[in-house]
């Protein structure tokens, strides 16, 4: 029986077979049966983490400990409303918070300032904050929910993939005037758009 510990685009964490290329976590979330109870929004850091890190070990929802989290790739956390870890991810960190300078004044964001806004754009009264853009102004590794489809779609390399928990299985084309509901929040849309380059699973280049 899957543990409860997988994300979606959506920021929902759901129970599913299929494994990760990252963890992560957004604070405890778990009794000491490894239930999650009903918090899903208390902690304003939501890091992404390396499935392996140095000689460290973990034990998976050890009682009192942060939750451990999965995503299918770097795409999907960030779309959750997740960013990179200053600690097992220094490097990437760092190239994530000069690539959003400018959406801040310029001013490189430390990270107890860049969880404050991405709690504000990720959370809408206990879910998912959905804000409306331009397709056309989207940069790649995005993820939003189009008009007339379900489910969560990536922006990449000029084409709209459909995630899934296993990887991309579809794709569509859409008018880059099209208005949608972007998953991605704004602090992170600005990182992409100054340069930062997520890791995406493989499947979004097959057909």
């Amino acid at each position: 029986m899957p543990r409860q510990n997988r994300v979606t685009p959506f920021g929902e964490i759901l129970a599913l077979p299929e494994r990760g290329a990252w963890t992560g976590n957004r604070g405890c979330l778990h009794d000491d049966q490894g239930r999650l109870g009903k918090a899903r929004w208390r902690s304003k850091a939501w890091l992404v983490c390396r499935l392996r890190f140095k000689d460290y070990r973990r034990q998976v929802m050890t009682p009192g400990r942060w939750t451990e989290l999965f995503f299918l790739d770097e795409a999907t956390a960030l779309a959750a409303g997740h960013r990179p870890c200053a600690f097992c991810r220094r490097q990437d960190f760092l190239a994530f918070v000069r690539a959003a300078a400018l959406s801040f004044g310029d001013q490189a964001p430390s990270a107890p300032d860049l969880d404050t806004r991405l709690h504000a754009e990720r959370l809408d009264g206990g879910r998912k904050r959905l804000m409306r853009a331009r397709l056309g102004d989207l940069p790649d590794g995005a993820m939003a929910v189009l008009p007339g489809k379900d489910g969560a779609w990536l922006r990449w390399r000029g084409a709209l993939r459909r995630w899934t928990p296993g990887g991309y299985d579809g794709e569509t084309t859409l008018d880059p005037r099209a208005t949608v509901e972007t998953l991605t929040p704004p602090a992170t849309l600005a990182a992409l758009d100054g340069g930062y380059v997520p890791q995406v699973d493989g499947s979004v280049t097959k057909r």
